[in-house]
């Protein structure tokens, strides 16, 4: 089991990547610190390791002084924890121009501040579990949209690159400073997910974005826990998951900027055919 020993902590582990990393983990030896602010999916997500594997913690990535108070809780119950999974996240689906301040702030709080809260409370206890023949891992959850920006996710794709901006930085200074920690950035594609569900949207048909969110994911929770964890055995700094996420690193680098204005016209054409051929009840209404 090579992860026996470890102590694992994952955010958003109610649901999705969040329950698909817990149960991994758990099953490979690991004692897992799983939090969320849905206690009736944390208890699921339980429920579904063997007993005595998983802690469950109520927490909101978002507020500061809990993600301290949650990261001495861990230490306490646990002991110092030495792989940190900020998984959590939230999504908005709006233009710019109609976006409104309050989801912005939600949303960055979330995304952003969450991977900030939670990287700066657990980074001592990651530094004082690491050694140099088994370092600490600290990997944060960016997304396909940390690589590329598309139409009506402005918010979202900020948030995302920030979150990878401040990784990549992080691992430079682990290693600069010879510390005992690696660093990972994780670039999902779309995944099938409640996250649809749970976005927030100023589109005028917010069933048919949501639908149109669910169609699109390729790739299964599962799946993405298992490319995360290999990736992380294997010392990967940027893990790539699902088709999406693999297409989304190349086209900045085989067209530069100019991807964007090739996503902007696809997302034009897509709008228009839409527009004239509206959804079905049966598609606004999938069973």
């Amino acid at each position: 089991m090579k992860y026996r020993n470890r102590v694992a902590v994952v955010t958003g582990a109610g649901s999705g990547i969040g329950r698909a990393l817990t149960i991994a983990l758990a099953a490979d030896g690991a004692r897992v610190a799983a939090s969320d602010i849905d206690a009736a999916g944390l208890a699921a997500t339980s429920a579904a390791c063997a007993p005595g594997s998983v802690a469950t913690y109520h927490l909101d990535v978002a507020d500061r002084a809990a993600v301290r108070a949650h990261a001495e809780q861990v230490r306490a119950d646990l002991g110092p924890a030495s792989m940190l999974f900020n998984n959590a996240g939230v999504d908005l689906m709006a233009e710019i121009e109609s976006m409104e301040p309050a989801d912005l702030d939600w949303l960055f709080g979330i995304n952003f501040g969450g991977v900030v809260n939670g990287t700066t409370a657990f980074l001592p206890q990651l530094i004082e579990a690491g050694s140099a023949d088994r370092p600490a891992r600290l990997i944060n959850l960016s997304s396909a949209f940390g690589l590329i920006a598309v139409p009506a996710q402005g918010a979202y794709c900020a948030s995302k690159f920030a979150v990878r901006g401040l990784t990549e930085t992080l691992r430079q200074e682990m290693i600069m400073n010879d510390r005992p920690v690696t660093v990972h950035c994780v670039h999902p594609g779309v995944v099938k997910t409640n996250f649809g569900k749970n976005m927030r949207t100023s589109a005028e048909d917010a069933e048919v974005a949501r639908t149109l969110f669910d169609k699109a994911a390729l790739t299964t929770p599962e799946r993405t826990a298992r490319t995360i964890l290999r990736g992380v055995d294997r010392g990967k700094a940027r893990i790539l998951v699902g088709p999406d996420g693999r297409i989304a690193a190349a086209l900045p680098r085989l067209l530069g900027v100019s991807y964007t204005t090739l996503l902007a016209r696809g997302s034009r054409v897509t709008s228009r055919r839409r527009t004239a051929n509206p959804p079905s009840v049966e598609e606004r209404n999938p069973l």
